[in-house]
Parts: C-alpha cells; sequence; structure tokens
C-alpha cells in the first residue's frame, strides 16, 4: 500500500496517517508515474477521494469549469491536509474563488512572453539566451501560475501554431543566431513528454554548436518524483551540460519522494536549483521561508530565485507587496548561509528585476551598512573608495 511520507497504515491505525477514506494503492502502481497522469484529480468526485472540499473549493471547482483547466496528481494529492482548505500545498492545486476574482492591471502576459515570442516556440528576451516553450500540458495546473493563459486557460495558448507541429523553425532560429548559448525548456512542463520525446528535442538542440547548455524548468520533482526515474536521468546525462530547475514552494512539499527525485538527477550529473514564487497564505512569513530553504539546501537544492508574485489574470490573489518580500528577504540575509538565500525578484517585459532593498546607502563621509541584527556602520570612504575617481 502506499503511503504518504512518514505515514503508518490508516487502515490499522485510523487515528494516524492518511483519512480512511484516501484510496489504497498498490506499491508497484504508486511507484509508476505513468499510473500518477492516468489517475490525476479532475473533477470534485474524485477530489472527495483525498480531501474534504470546502464550499469554496466546490463553487470554483464549478464556476471554473470551462475556463481554466485543473488537475493533480495522486502524489502531491496525498501531501494534502484532507481537513484545511489553507493546507499550503491544498492551495496551489485547488481551484478557488479567487482565481474568478478581477484585478486592476492583471494581465495575461505580464512578463512579456508573446511580445518576445521569435517562432512557435523561440522566445528570445535576453541577449545569450531563449526560453523554448515545448509544451502547454503539465502534471498538476497549479493555481498561481505565471503562464496560466497558456497551460490552464482552456481557451488560451502563446504558441502561434499548433503545439504538435515541426520544431524545425524554432531549431533554425535558434542555430541562425550564435549568440545564443543557453536554452531553456519550459511550457508547462517539458517532463510531461516522454522519454522519447524529450530526447528529440534535447538532441537537436545539442547538434547545435553554439548552445552551450540545455536547461529544463519542471515541476516534476515537487508534483511527481516518480517522473524522475533513472532512464530519464540516464538520457539526459548524454547531452551534458544539463541543468534542471524545480519549483519548491512550500517545506511540505519536501518528501522522502522528492529528494530521492532530487539525488538521482544529482548523480546523473544534474544540478538542481529551485525558483520559489511568494505567495500569499502559502510562504509569506520570515518562518516558513527560512525553514523551505534550508530543507533545500539539506537535499542539496540550490535555492535561485525568489519571485514576487505577478499581476496574473486568475492569480492576483497570491499577490503580497513588495514590503512583505523585502520583510522575508532580510529575515534570511545573515540568518542562513548566503548560497541559501535566494535572489528576490520581480519579473516585467523589460526583464527578472532584483529588487531586494540594499543593506546600504552613500553618505557624505562613505557607505552606511546595516547586518541582519539591524546594527549599522559606516565605512570611510578613504578606507573604501566608493567612485573610480576616488583611487587616483
Amino acid at each position: 500500500m502506499s503511503r504518504t511520507p512518514g505515514e503508518t497504515d490508516a487502515a490499522t491505525d485510523p487515528d494516524a496517517g492518511q483519512p480512511p477514506f484516501r484510496p489504497v494503492v498498490p506499491d508497484e502502481q504508486w511507484r509508476d508515474w505513468r499510473w500518477h497522469m492516468r489517475k490525476r484529480v479532475t473533477n470534485a468526485e474524485k477530489a472527495r477521494q483525498w480531501i474534504r472540499l470546502s464550499p469554496d473549493e466546490e463553487e470554483a471547482i464549478v464556476k471554473a469549469a470551462g475556463k481554466y483547466r485543473w488537475s493533480i496528481t495522486p502524489y502531491y494529492a496525498s501531501l494534502m491536509d484532507p481537513d484545511d482548505p489553507e493546507c499550503p500545498v491544498r492551495r496551489q492545486a485547488v481551484p478557488a474563488m479567487g482565481e474568478l476574482a478581477e484585478f486592476s492591471g492583471a494581465e495575461v502576459d505580464p512578463v512579456g512572453d508573446m511580445f518576445y515570442r521569435k517562432t512557435n516556440r523561440v522566445v528570445h528576451k535576453y541577449p545569450d539566451r531563449v526560453i523554448m516553450l515545448v509544451t502547454e500540458a503539465c502534471p498538476v495546473y497549479c493555481r498561481h501560475c505565471t503562464r496560466k493563459f497558456h497551460t490552464t486557460d482552456v481557451d488560451g495558448t502563446y504558441f502561434r501554431d499548433d503545439e504538435g507541429g515541426s520544431y524545425d523553425e524554432d531549431l533554425r532560429y535558434i542555430a541562425d543566431h550564435p549568440e545564443i548559448r543557453d536554452v531553456l525548456l519550459t511550457g508547462g512542463d517539458p517532463l510531461s513528454y516522454q522519454d522519447g520525446k524529450l530526447e528529440e528535442i534535447v538532441s537537436a538542440l545539442r547538434a547545435i554548436p553554439s548552445v552551450e547548455i540545455i536547461r529544463i524548468g519542471s515541476r516534476f520533482p515537487v508534483l511527481l518524483p516518480q517522473r524522475i526515474t533513472d532512464g530519464l536521468c540516464e538520457m539526459l546525462a548524454r547531452y551534458h551540460p544539463v541543468w534542471l530547475n524545480t519549483h519548491f514552494n512550500h517545506p511540505k512539499e519536501i518528501t522522502e519522494e522528492s529528494a530521492a527525485a532530487v539525488d538521482r538527477l544529482l548523480r546523473h550529473g544534474i544540478p538542481v536549483g529551485n525558483q520559489t514564487v511568494l505567495l500569499r497564505g502559502i510562504n509569506d512569513d520570515v518562518g516558513t521561508m527560512r525553514r523551505l530553504m534550508t530543507e533545500l539546501l539539506r537535499i542539496r537544492v540550490r535555492p535561485y530565485y525568489l519571485y514576487h508574485c505577478d499581476n496574473v489574470t486568475g492569480v492576483s490573489h497570491f499577490m503580497t507587496s513588495v514590503e512583505k518580500g523585502w520583510e522575508i528577504m532580510e529575515g534570511l540575509q545573515g540568518h542562513i548561509t548566503g548560497f541559501g538565500v535566494p535572489q528576490y525578484v520581480l519579473t516585467t517585459r523589460i526583464g527578472k528585476i532584483p529588487i531586494a532593498r540594499p543593506s546600504y546607502s552613500e553618505t557624505p563621509d562613505g557607505l552606511l551598512l546595516r547586518n541582519h541584527r539591524g546594527q549599522e556602520m559606516v565605512v570611510d570612504s578613504s578606507v573604501h573608495p566608493i567612485r573610480e575617481s576616488d583611487l587616483r
């Protein structure tokens, strides 16, 4: 029988582990990522096998029908608190009425993916790197997705043409622009494809001499870590350097299964970074974020970005203030090891902009510095000159 990490058998211990109404799944099926994809939760009836839906969730599921897709893998469903609608895992996966509310300034593409799209799939926003949107599909349609119009909106897409069309134009664009040295496969989730299809894409990119780095953006290590098989890792390792960025948002998502998936990637030489989104009511407090970052380091995942939640149509209810982000960053810097502190950024049409509040200011006497305890000191400009002209 499958168990949520650390749980006991609810059939013999009804006061511990998964509630009695949750399905019992043989271990062989639980380890099979394809089984999870086939058995995803996609309606209220299936959701009730895992959680007791709140009135808000029931209403949102009905009203979002025909507007937004939703699906939850059994693995990720097993992490949800069955009785608490405010569970941080549950809130990322189950539709809520906030998705249907209107917010000032909300857009379907605030970061400009469609504006910078050069072919059906290639988005060229930065000088030496591009993203390739390979799919709209995801194992779980995260309710806070920046590309919600592309992945989750039933009538939306960032593709110019069909997803299943030829890659020739995309590959030709990259080959014709030798300044492109870094390609990020994203979507949707590229690992939604079978290994064979994914290898076709990766091998074609590796055949372009100017492409030095191939990156994959995937939440599978979080949402369905069973997808990270030895076979997948062995295939990717044939095309090094390959990097993977994933997306843990809460410590509850770090499990024995997800840690094992990360370990498989690392043992095959694939570095793993993490991009967290600052989400209201999920991780918008210092304690949760500190715990998340230190737990990521424990499983050897490097915190990379802390994204300020974008004002995306259907996502805006997750936004915090920038001031809240500053508070959290100041609660991380100096309190945990330096490489565990992500870069706080706001994604815009002009790029990802670092927005952490500086810990220094310029005074007539030099730099006024502030540490994590709030202590301040002035470093005299004669000791550490600020400008090049001061060195002469």
